[in-house]
């Protein structure tokens, strides 16, 4: 049986490139260097034909440790919510207030970022406080 080892998230979206910055800022991760011979990632764009730019884009945390992200633009618009989404980890093993204090700072970190706050799931008796939200183009992800 084969073991994996990696993982790549893709997102279809409109605005590869813009989406790939906003999760970097949430993530902390980093986009890749540009391809051999450009300077830059806009160089690299400007080679290319107009209707292939801003395709697709790359980001990867830089300890190589998370999944490398894929992001594609796709023609048609999300309309319906995630079947799959990302849970951003700020609140493990915090609990009660203390948890609900590191998901509304992160929260107020993102907002700027364009994020949107969607709401919040109060701790019942299976599971802790969680802050559903969602990116720039509407994808719906956790802080928990």
């Amino acid at each position: 049986m084969t073991s994996i080892r990696q993982v790549q998230i893709t997102f279809d979206c409109a605005s590869p490139t813009r989406v790939a910055h906003f999760w970097c800022e949430v993530l902390g991760y980093v986009i890749p260097p540009p391809p051999e011979g450009f300077a830059s990632w806009d160089d690299y764009s400007l080679s290319l034909p107009q209707e292939k730019r801003d395709a697709r884009f790359v980001c990867q945390d830089p300890t190589g440790v998370g999944p490398r992200m894929y992001f594609q633009r796709v023609p048609e618009a999300k309309v319906v919510k995630n079947r799959v989404h990302l849970c951003v980890r700020v609140g493990t093993g915090l609990v009660g207030e203390e948890r609900l204090a590191a998901l509304e700072a992160e929260c107020a970190r993102l907002l700027p970022l364009g994020a949107k706050r969607v709401r919040l799931l109060l701790a019942d008796e299976e599971n802790e406080s969680c802050l559903v939200m969602q990116d720039i183009e509407g994808n719906e992800f956790c802080l928990d």
